[in-house]
């Protein structure tokens, strides 16, 4: 370890921001592979996407967790809306007794994803007491990051994460990759419609996002970067 903390992307971070140590040097890999390959790798990683998108068996646990989404005007997307509904839904069965919202700020926005969520849990029945936030990530990756730290802190077990059922695989592996267990649940009623083109064109931009995924580590393993493998491992 450098002793340093990993780096983080700063609050409404730009693309390249968000990218970090080793982020465009992966990407271009990854890209330039899936053309070379003629497309074979993300075809492969889609088969993944779609394999996993009813996400796993929903256990009992300590804490369910909503990823973020990017905000509307400060409120939360349909997407993000259903990811919402979906954690109430489980926390009013007794799956666990607190719902942790991740996200900070990002785009325009003047409130955190994580605060809009809480404000839209909060007006939908959900108790200020059972209610978390995770207000300093700018992606899922860092969504995770943060998280984790706070599992350990609390000693709690593996959450259940909720998100839209096409992003549970590369939330899996970015877990996974983390050291951390979880049990994914997808969020039913999230747009696009199941078996759309726009569905599929999602799938297919999940895919190449797990592709990129994969790529960096190896990447980031092959040059021996420890300041890129302490983001993701």
């Amino acid at each position: 370890m450098t002793g340093a903390r990993p780096y983080t992307a700063p609050p409404r971070a730009t693309f390249l921001q968000k990218l970090g140590p080793g982020g465009l040097a992966s990407f271009l890999l990854a890209a330039g592979g899936s053309v070379l390959l003629l497309g074979l790798p993300v075809g492969w990683h889609l088969r993944r996407v779609l394999r996993e998108a009813d996400g796993d068996p929903v256990l009992a646990a300590d804490l369910i967790l909503v990823l973020g989404r990017r905000l509307q005007g400060d409120r939360p997307t349909a997407i993000f809306e259903a990811r919402l509904a979906h954690a109430a839904d489980l926390w009013r069965r007794g799956l666990a007794p607190r719902i942790l919202v991740a996200g900070g700020l990002t785009g325009r926005s003047t409130l955190s994803e994580a605060e809009a969520g809480r404000a839209w849990l909060a007006g939908h029945g959900v108790p200020a007491e059972a209610l978390l936030t995770e207000d300093q990530s700018q992606h899922t990756l860092e969504n995770l990051f943060h998280v984790r730290e706070m599992l350990r802190t609390e000693n709690w077990g593996a959450p259940i994460l909720v998100s839209d059922g096409l992003h549970l695989a590369r939330a899996g592996a970015l877990a996974e990759g983390l050291g951390l267990r979880v049990h994914r649940s997808a969020a039913p009623g999230c747009p696009p419609f199941r078996g759309s083109w726009a569905w599929y064109r999602r799938a297919a931009t999940e895919a190449f996002f797990l592709h990129w995924y994969h790529t960096g580590m190896a990447y980031s393993r092959i040059i021996g970067s420890r300041r890129q493998l302490e983001r993701v491992t």
